[in-house]
């Protein structure tokens, strides 16, 4: 990234770094924010892949398929490279085209990816076979993979994780049950719902025993009575005391050993 933002002058580099660091940063947190500064990434700087691709990213966050899908175009067109062809393949199938996207799949490009990024491939293409009713073609494209995938490698927990929904969607728990195990250990940085998936697969239902905010809020209530009506409420007491106190009657809170009501 630092490469291609040298062609920049260095004060329009330095703000186009501070936008693309910041749609990493917003990601997952807010969305329309990250969208705003790669836009603004982008108009300063067009022809640099990495802006278009942040852009790119965004939209296919967000589901815009067909926007993320042209910018990733126009990240292989300037950059030459085929990182993003799963991504492609993956916007692809969210707009509807399964042929189209077995097809780019298929091409020649795909050869030029790394290990992991083949991975992330064959996950999106188990993806597109399942759309297409072919169950168990989803999980036999990713059965050897996964036998041979070091538990160890960053792709790990995800094609774990996809081979054990594909497996669970063809009828086989037990062998669903392995690999969402599976996935849970090599998942350390909880990418994933794999430990959830298992418990459900194990029949382990789990309970939240803390209460929520608004809960929280109506218990103290109970105890306290409403904010808004406290002055009133001593107001009001007030009131009684001094009516009893004239009647020569005296009114206490409760006497000992009574309850008071909450």
């Amino acid at each position: 990234m630092k490469n291609q933002l040298r062609t920049l002058s260095k004060e329009n580099a330095e703000g186009v770094a501070q936008h693309l660091v910041m749609v990493g940063e917003l990601l997952d947190t807010d969305p329309e924010a990250a969208l705003a500064h790669a836009e603004t990434a982008v108009r300063r700087a067009g022809r640099v892949p990495a802006a278009r691709e942040a852009l790119g990213l965004v939209a296919y966050r967000m589901g815009d398929w067909a926007r993320a899908l042209s910018e990733f175009r126009t990240v292989r067109r300037l950059s030459g490279s085929s990182h993003l062809l799963p991504l492609m393949v993956d916007c692809e199938r969210g707009l509807g085209r399964p042929r189209k996207a077995l097809e780019l799949a298929q091409s020649d490009e795909a050869k030029s990816l790394t290990y992991d990024e083949r991975v992330e491939l064959a996950i999106v293409i188990s993806g597109i076979r399942r759309d297409m009713g072919q169950v168990d073609a989803a999980a036999a494209g990713l059965a050897d993979l996964a036998r041979r995938l070091s538990p160890h490698r960053a792709s790990a927990p995800r094609l774990y994780y996809a081979y054990a929904d594909a497996l669970l969607a063809g009828g086989d728990e037990q062998g669903a049950r392995e690999w969402f195990a599976r996935a849970a250990d090599a998942d350390h940085e909880l990418t994933t719902d794999a430990a959830e998936r298992l418990d459900e697969l194990d029949g382990v239902e789990v309970l939240d025993l803390l209460p929520d905010e608004d809960d929280e809020d109506d218990v103290e209530s109970d105890r306290t009575g409403h904010p808004d009506n406290d002055e009133d409420n001593d107001e009001d007491d007030a009131d009684d005391d001094a009516d009893a106190g004239d009647e020569g009657l005296v009114l206490g809170r409760a006497s000992e050993g009574d309850t008071p009501d909450e």
